[in-house]
């Protein structure tokens, strides 16, 4: 397959997925606000991973729309999260989740709007004409017809390796970093993850053993990595909602929580990076 055929299938069918779940996430369904998040996360990490080919002036403006909408769903997923693991305390006398619950109902209403708002409907159209016959598909110049002719599989293989190494690259100081570096790396193992699993069928079946390995030490990296933004953001959200004595709050994690789950990830990263030790000997 080429890499033009492996984005147009890809990226179609995460904007159906999209679209499958509008209704039920305008309508306030936690759920299906979950999946259309994820296929959102999963159709910009295709796009950044075949960016070469597709580049240009309505790549940035859709990448731009994409953010917007990316940033209306987090909010609520967030909000989500939180109520999920106060329902889980149920501790008498605990924090209060009314305020939690009316600042998800006011976050829902906002997400809404922007769902049936004249900007989301272009938003869609405009991704499904680009994804058909955007302006990258038709650069007839060397480059952008060798980048579109190239194989699938050959290509991917070379950039996922690229991103696995700077991913191993920027989690060797994991322990000592803040957390704004720890969201971003985060958010690259995500994208690796995502792009992996896009990339998967277009992979030799040689090659997903190594495949499915590496996706699990992601998904566990990205777990304690998760868990561990989830508590930051419940931070600033329970701040923003005034709860009082917020750091003795059940809701939050404590220092030897936070201790653990970041062991956890530098551990995975180890085991990933052994398991490119492991594949580099046997090449």
């Amino acid at each position: 397959m080429t890499c033009e055929a492996a984005f147009r299938t890809a990226a179609t069918y995460y904007v159906d997925q999209l679209r499958a779940q509008h209704k039920d996430t305008a309508a306030g369904e936690a759920e299906a606000l979950h999946v259309m998040r994820v296929a959102l996360t999963r159709l910009r990490a295709t796009i950044a991973l075949f960016s070469p080919m597709i580049e240009g002036d309505d790549e940035m403006r859709l990448a731009a729309e994409l953010k917007w909408l990316h940033a209306h769903l987090g909010i609520v997923r967030d909000l989500d999260v939180a109520l999920e693991r106060l329902a889980k305390i149920k501790q008498p006398g605990g924090i209060h989740d009314r305020a939690w619950k009316q600042e998800r109902a006011a976050c829902q209403r906002h997400l809404t709007r922007a769902l049936r708002s004249a900007r989301y409907r272009r938003l869609i159209r405009d991704l499904v004409r680009w994804i058909d016959d955007g302006d990258w598909s038709r650069k007839r110049t060397q480059k952008a017809t060798e980048r579109r002719a190239r194989s699938a599989s050959e290509y991917c293989a070379e950039k996922l390796q690229k991103w696995r190494k700077k991913l191993l690259k920027k989690s060797r100081r994991l322990k000592d970093v803040g957390a704004g570096k720890r969201h971003r790396l985060r958010l690259a193992n995500k994208r690796l993850n995502y792009a992996i699993e896009a990339a998967e069928k277009l992979s030799p079946t040689g090659e997903k053993p190594a495949q499915l390995a590496t996706i699990k030490l992601l998904r566990k990296a990205q777990k304690s990595l998760g868990q561990l933004n989830d508590d930051k953001r419940r931070r600033s959200l329970a701040a923003a909602l005034g709860e009082n004595k917020v750091e003795d709050s059940d809701l939050l994690l404590d220092a030897r929580q936070k201790k653990r789950l970041l062991r956890k990830a530098v551990n995975a990263y180890d085991d990933l990076a052994g398991l490119k030790a492991v594949k580099d000997a046997e090449g």
